[in-house]
């Protein structure tokens, strides 16, 4: 009984520990400017030893606009987490 109880211990405080591995964030980017779409290459990033929510919280997509000497320009990163 005593085992039992131990293993059941041991399972549940492993259930409570964050997995912590190398995840990886790529992110498609693109520029456009003037009517003109320019792709970038992708962004590639590796996270060391985080968990899935640490990562989560550094691979974002975002959208920037902006005005470059009276040419409007977006910039475009769409991230996904692997």
């Amino acid at each position: 009984m005593k085992k039992v109880i131990l293993f059941a211990a041991v399972l549940s405080a492993f259930s409570f520990a964050s997995c912590k591995k190398d995840r990886i964030c790529t992110c498609v980017q693109s520029y456009s400017s003037g009517g003109v779409t320019q792709p970038i290459p992708d962004d590639v990033r590796t996270y060391t030893a985080a968990t899935k929510n640490q990562a989560m919280s550094h691979c974002l997509s975002q959208t920037r606009t902006g005005d470059s000497n009276g040419t409007p320009y977006t910039y475009t990163a769409t991230c996904t987490l692997k």
